[in-house]
This record gives C-alpha cells, structure tokens and sequence, in this order.
C-alpha cells in the first residue's frame, strides 16, 4: 500500500500566507484556512475600523500639508555697530522764482496753472518785469531736464549746518537724486565710492544732526491747481536702504520749518532713535507658503528687488507705452517728456494707474526687505532767547528764520534690531511623522510593512498572471497518455520492476508516465 499523499504547500501569493506572515497587526487572525467564524469577522470588523480611522486622519494631515501654514516669529537682536540708512531730502516747492524767465513761463504755464493772459501778472509776482517791449521770442524747444536742474534749490544754498556722529559734514555728502518733487539730495547714499557709515551708539548725537533753510522767499506763487501745485512749506524725507530707490511723493514724512523734529528710529531688523528710526529685517516666505517675490527684478534700470524699484520700473514703462516719453525722475535715457506732454499725458497717465489701473504694475513684497520705524517728536525753534542769535548769525530776520529755519535730528534709540521672520509651521518632515505615528498606532505598520505588501502583490502578479501565459503556452494533450510500454521491451537482462527510460525528445524536454495519474510534466533543463 501507497502512503497517504501529505498536503501540497500553498504558494506565496495565497492571501492566508500573507496573513500569517505579514507585520500588519490583525491580518493573521482574518485570513485563516477554513471557513467564516465569528472570531474571524470581529478581527475584520476592528482591523476595518482602525483602517479608516488611519487613512481618515492621514487625509487630515494631507490636506493641513497642502494649506501651506506658516508662523510668524519676531526676535529683537543686538548688534555692536548698525549702517546708519540713507536719508533722502526734497524741498516741497520744486522751482525757485528767481530762477524762472519769461521763456520758462511760456513753455511751463499748462503745468504752472497760468493762462497765456496772465504771463504779465505772473512775471509781476515773480518780480520780474512784465513787459519786454514786445521782443520776446520763445525758444523752439525746451529741456525740461536743464530746467529742473537749473531751478531746483541746491543744497549749498539749504544746508546751513551739518553733523554726522559729532562731526562736521556737509553738501560733499549728499548725493543728488531726482524725485516727483524734483531735484532731491541723499545723504549716505553709498555712491560715488563713498562708504556706508555706521554708528555705535544709539541715541541723539550719534546720528545725522542738520540745520536746513527751505528758501519760503524762492517759493512760486500758487496760480491754480494743477499735478505740481504744491501748499505746503518744509521739506519731505525718507528713511531708506541704499539699494533701494526713494519714493517720497507717497513714503515720505513732512518736517516743517520752525520746529527741531527729532526722528527715532529701529531697523526692522528694528530700532529707534532721536528722530524716531525703527529698522527691521523682514524675511517671508515664497509661494505656496506665502505671496512675497524671491526672484530677482527684471528690470534694465535696477540691480535689486524693492517695491519701490518695481513701482518705479512699471511706471516708466507705462509712460514709454502711452505717452513716447519718461518724466525727469525715471531712470533711462529715454527722451525726456515737455511740458505739454507733462500736462497732457504724462500726468494723467500716472494718475490713472495710481487710481484705477491695479492690474498694470503689481509689485510683490520682496521675501527678504530692511525697513525703519519711526517716530517724530518735535520742539519750537528758535526760542525768544535763541532768536537774535540766530538772525545775527546767518545775517536774516527773526521772522525769517521762524519761518525758514528747520532742524533735524535722526538716529538710533539703541544698538538692536527688530527681526521677523516667516517659517513654514507644517514641513514635510512633519507630514511624514504624524503619517508613520498614526500608521502605528491604528494598523502597526510601518515603511517595511508597506514593501511587504509589494513583496506579496509582486507574487500574485507572478502567480496569476506570469502563470497564466505560462499555461496557455503548454500543450492541451500529452502525447504519453497513449503510450503503452511492454515490461520486457529493453534487453532480456531486464526485469519486470525496472521502469522503462523515458525518450528524450530533440527539444531537451523529458516526458514521463505516472502509473498511478495519467498526467504529463514539462521539466526544462536548466
């Protein structure tokens, strides 16, 4: 008698050897050989609920991933020494009387508000005579650019005194700029090789300390209201970085004749000082993460991102666009636009995209910026005591320099900076540790658990499908099965329990015959 067959092993892609090989907790206790009990369908139950719970809360953590979260975090920094910034002065009237001639009126009446019939009156108040005898002749062309370098207020004129950290500086250290208020001056501008300057200490007297005369005598008559009518009486200034370009007419913060206005400022980075500086770094993040420009400008007049440099950028090009030509503050070498231009396109253009054009010039806020805080406290001068004095010393009138005379103290309240900074507050470090948390918690899986499950989807690939090709490849009948061998068909030598050699067929596949099963095996050689 032939011993009982013992069970063929079960191959690798059965889903009972997965669970009971596999690391995934439950899986064993599910798919067991035999039929449904209720042990089996309780393990289901709770393996199917810990898995919708874990793929519920890594849909959670996916969808916190993809809303891009940041923090915000602001820390205040000491530093040893700080670059002082640069500071940026413009005189509110922009065109001196005394430097205005007939021909100038003619070209510059449109945007000086007088009508060609009152040339005369305005000359008058210009004090100048009205009535050249009738030989007057306009010139055929103007240079608006030679005109506002010609009638601007120069700072010779202006700075009656200057101190940068207790010593003495003067118009050498001013840099002429152009602005929509005309030719400006910039103090530790950083150009023309001079270096940054710095300063160790903060508080009044370690700052820039100037004593300015606004000339209210050169201030032209006002004639009737226009883009460059001007009411007010003082100076405008600007806290600003040396890269990045002043942009006064809409930044700036008035100091008025009459008063010492003290200016603290911080760097954001951030700090203060006697006229009220406030410097801070700023650092944010780039999209998804945030909205602020990384890239660097594409412009052909700046080297460096700002918004001021972009709204600058897009406001020449838009008046390149419409108008043909570039007001004198815009940077190129553009023709530069005329009066008549000024008035009737350059002006109106700019006030258009100021006012309803928001989809033109879109500027970003740059990821990385430096900005001053500030804050403005001011006292009267000159005092009654002070007033002679003053009068004496620069040769006017008590009643001039109360309505001339300003002063301005701008420095650091200390030696610290004000930094914020944007961080991303959800990475994917993080994303990929609440994922393997609650995968352990829920299904006590883990990355080598997921290869696993490669590992047991390979096999069933290969056992179905591999298998499946290798199959309709074989033969659907074994030509053995109709074979019958004689027991003494080799020699006489031969007995009767000696099975007969199986041929070996040209292709190097051997057939063989089962007693027992007609089946027939395909066995390659190797």
């Amino acid at each position: 008698m032939g011993s009982p067959e013992e069970e063929a092993p079960r191959p690798p892609s059965d889903i009972t050897v997965f669970g009971a090989n596999s690391s995934l907790h439950g899986l064993s206790h599910i798919f067991l050989p035999g039929g449904v009990t209720i042990r089996r369908l309780l393990w289901a139950a709770a393996f199917s609920s810990s898995l919708s719970i874990f793929l519920y809360q890594v849909a959670d953590r996916v969808i916190e991933y993809y809303q891009y979260p940041h923090v915000t975090i602001l820390d205040e920094m000491d530093s040893p020494v700080m670059f002082f910034p640069a500071i940026t002065i413009c005189n509110y009237n922009s065109y001196r009387k005394s430097q205005i001639r007939r021909n100038d009126v003619f070209w510059m009446a449109g945007l000086l508000g007088v009508e060609q019939g009152d040339f005369d009156d305005f000359l008058a108040a210009l004090g100048q005579p009205a009535d050249d005898g009738g030989k007057f002749f306009p010139s055929k062309t103007f240079n608006m650019l030679e005109f506002v370098q010609r009638s601007s207020h120069n700072i010779d004129e202006m700075l009656l005194d200057c101190k940068y950290r207790g010593k003495d500086c003067g118009p050498e250290n001013f840099t002429t700029i152009y602005t929509r208020y005309g030719k400006c001056y910039t103090f530790n501008s950083g150009l023309d090789g001079n270096p940054l300057l710095t300063t160790l200490k903060g508080g009044t007297g370690n700052g820039l300390e100037i004593m300015l005369d606004i000339q209210q005598d050169e201030y032209l008559p006002v004639w009737g209201e226009t883009d460059e009518t001007s009411y007010e009486a003082g100076v405008k200034v600007q806290l600003h970085t040396q890269s990045e370009p002043p942009f006064l007419h809409q930044l700036g913060f008035g100091v008025a004749p009459g008063f010492q206005t003290f200016v603290s400022s911080q760097e954001q980075r951030v700090a203060y000082d006697r006229l009220g500086l406030l410097h801070a770094t700023l650092q944010y993040l780039p999209p998804p993460w945030g909205d602020c420009k990384s890239t660097p400008i594409d412009s052909e007049y700046f080297s460096t991102y700002s918004i001021t440099a972009c709204r600058i950028d897009c406001e020449t090009r838009y008046l390149l666009e419409n108008c043909n030509c570039r007001m004198v503050h815009m940077p190129g070498t553009s023709t530069v636009c005329t009066p008549e231009q000024y008035k009737d396109c350059a002006d109106p253009a700019l006030d258009f995209l100021v006012e309803k054009d928001n989809d033109y010039c879109v500027c970003q806020t740059p990821c990385n910026m430096t900005r001053y805080g500030k804050e403005l406290s001011m006292v009267k001068i000159p005092s009654k005591a002070s007033a002679k004095y003053l009068a004496k010393k620069f040769n006017k009138t008590e009643q001039y320099i109360g309505e001339n005379i300003l002063v301005m103290d701008i420095f650091f309240e200390a030696l610290n900076y004000e930094k914020i900074e944007q961080k991303k507050a959800y990475e994917i470090a993080g994303l990929l540790g609440d994922i393997g948390g609650q995968m352990g918690l829920f299904i006590g899986a883990s990355v080598l658990t997921i290869l696993e499950i490669f590992d047991y989807l390979y096999e069933v690939f290969k056992d179905k499908v591999l298998g499946y090709f290798i199959r309709k490849k074989r033969p659907q009948r074994c030509q053995s099965d109709n074979l019958e061998f004689p027991e003494n068909q080799t020699s006489p030598g031969v007995t009767p329990n000696h099975a007969p050699r199986a041929p070996v067929t040209p292709s190097g596949v051997t057939r063989t015959v089962s007693d027992s099963r007609r089946t027939c095996y395909l066995v390659t050689r190797l």
